[in-house]
């Protein structure tokens, strides 16, 4: 595992002296990917070199109980235990960290929302689904563009799409796909009866752009 967080590291060294490159800066798609790449690493990198510091005062702390002063050794003794409880944690945390994610997960992601069986109750649940998601949304720090929306009879949505764009936002999302469901008395009930309603969540990839070059011959 040491050898590839070291990699992982020196990969994150390169990556940083070359958003430094005034080439690279001044080519903002290049610059963009680079970016991409150095946070994605510094996620890793990060608990990596607290890790390494760990293991350094673990090292200090276990050689210090063969210390000759006894003061020395009793404060390794009460620092041992919280030394090798974080080490286990680091451990976990870049094991997990290190299990291979899904090239898709980096991506931005459209965001589908439709309203389903229930009515003039469907297009309102859908409609606070949408909130739901744009305060999420907002809170991580993703930016958010309606593309496209159909408004209800009485408020809420028909269907409404989402782009979203942001760091790991289709990992993030990709799980809230299917179809979702609320019992409550609506604003649309006069008689407190309890109605349950439906809509489907959809999040799909971005696409991403394609580069070509269309040749006068063509």
């Amino acid at each position: 595992m040491l050898n590839k967080l070291e990699a992982i590291k020196a990969r994150f060294d390169q990556v940083g002296i070359a958003l430094t490159n005034p080439e690279i800066i001044n080519n903002q798609k290049e610059f963009g990917v680079y970016s991409k790449e150095y946070r994605s690493l510094e996620k890793i990198v990060k608990p990596y070199e607290e890790y390494l510091k760990v293991l350094a005062d673990h090292q200090y702390a276990k050689e210090a109980l063969n210390s000759s002063d006894d003061e020395m050794r009793e404060l390794a003794k009460m620092e041992l235990p919280e030394l090798e409880e974080k080490k286990e944690s680091l451990e976990k945390e870049l094991t997990k960290l290190l299990i291979p994610k899904d090239p898709q997960d980096d991506k931005n992601a459209i965001l589908e929302i439709r309203a389903g069986t229930g009515g003039d109750e469907a297009s309102l649940f859908a409609g606070d689904l949408l909130g739901m998601y744009l305060k999420y949304c907002s809170k991580k720090g993703w930016k958010t563009s309606v593309v496209s929306e159909s408004e209800g009879t009485v408020g809420g949505y028909k269907e409404v799409v989402v782009e979203v764009s942001g760091e790991d936002v289709y990992g993030t999302l990709k799980f809230e796909s299917g179809v979702h469901r609320v019992q409550r008395v609506p604003n649309t009930e006069t008689q407190g009866r309890v109605h349950t309603s439906a809509a489907t969540v959809a999040v799909m990839p971005e696409a991403e752009e394609l580069d070509f070059e269309l040749k006068e011959s063509d």
